[in-house]
């Protein structure tokens, strides 16, 4: 910030797991001016306002191409909902790397697995592994691998790459390349702080935040392809560490079995919790695009 306002701007940056501030309240104090500047994860904020989980639902985005689209077509109506009912201006939106499947034992698709028990990390995800057969169990990130060892679970659900530097090549013996989610995170504002802020320095901050969002989307599609390369033992692998995964394609039944879950169990649960305006917001924005026309229960 310095470097892009000529010295005029300074930031103080507080990590969220140091700031003393848990992540579901993040928009109240963004809304009450009580924080500046903030980052918000889309799926820990959908816990007060499910729309905001619209982007990312699991098994909507298989891959990064199709997150983007999500992305492009809900931008404009998250950017009036934060205006319109938090009194924050949308900055960028950013991504982590893909959430994918690891197992202890080997599976060979998502039917293969009824019966485990599979580390989850929101609500989303816990009823799509409902809906597969399965019993989504919360465990801490940091856990994950003392989890999968100790057969607390068989399988969990985390980033490719995020997963290797846990150990989850040691323990696990298959991964699909098949994001069942990704951890899509806003930047934003509180809209008085921002307008306070000259207009040449809001121009100068808004053009380096959409630099710095295309280099976190390109960021994480090379994670994401380098967590499957090292958990694999390929040659390609950067920055991880070498394991002897095996890494499944996404075959042509798991495509049909995600549409299916994503169709009728994951829109629907969604909209119970999200109500009648959601359904609105995704025939307007998502119907066309993924084929699929909300309706209310």
């Amino acid at each position: 910030m310095p470097r892009l306002t000529s010295g005029r701007v300074q930031a103080d940056i507080a990590p969220s797991d140091r700031s003393g501030i848990r992540g579901a309240e993040m928009l109240g104090l963004l809304r009450l001016g009580v924080i500046s500047f903030g980052t918000i994860t889309l799926a820990v904020a959908a816990s007060d306002e499910p729309e905001l989980s619209a982007m990312d639902l699991p098994a909507l985005n298989p891959d990064i191409a199709s997150l983007q689209q999500s992305r492009d077509l809900l931008r404009p109506r998250l950017e009036t909902l934060l205006r319109e009912r938090y009194n924050v201006q949308l900055l960028a939106v950013y991504t982590y790397p893909a959430q994918v499947m690891f197992c202890r034992e080997r599976f060979t698709g998502l039917a293969d697995l009824a019966g485990r028990r599979i580390r989850v990390s929101s609500v989303g995800q816990g009823e799509l592994i409902e809906a597969l057969g399965a019993t989504p169990v919360v465990v801490p990130f940091a856990q994950i691998a003392s989890a999968i060892k100790d057969r607390i679970v068989e399988c969990a659900i985390t980033g490719s790459l995020s997963g290797n530097a846990l150990g989850l090549q040691a323990v696990a013996s298959t991964m699909s390349r098949q994001a069942i989610s990704w951890g899509v995170s806003l930047f934003g504002a509180n809209i008085s702080a921002w307008h306070a802020l000259p207009v040449e320095v809001r121009t100068q901050l808004q053009e380096g935040l959409s630099a710095l969002e295309t280099r976190i989307w390109q960021a994480a599609e090379l994670e994401t392809e380098d967590g499957f390369a090292c958990n694999a033992g390929l040659p390609q692998c950067i920055r991880g560490k070498p394991g002897r995964m095996v890494v499944l394609d996404t075959a042509l039944q798991d495509q049909q079995t995600r549409a299916r879950l994503l169709r009728g169990v994951v829109l629907p649960k969604w909209i119970q919790r999200c109500g009648e305006e959601c359904v609105t917001v995704w025939n307007r924005y998502m119907a066309a695009a993924r084929g699929i026309t909300a309706a209310a229960k």
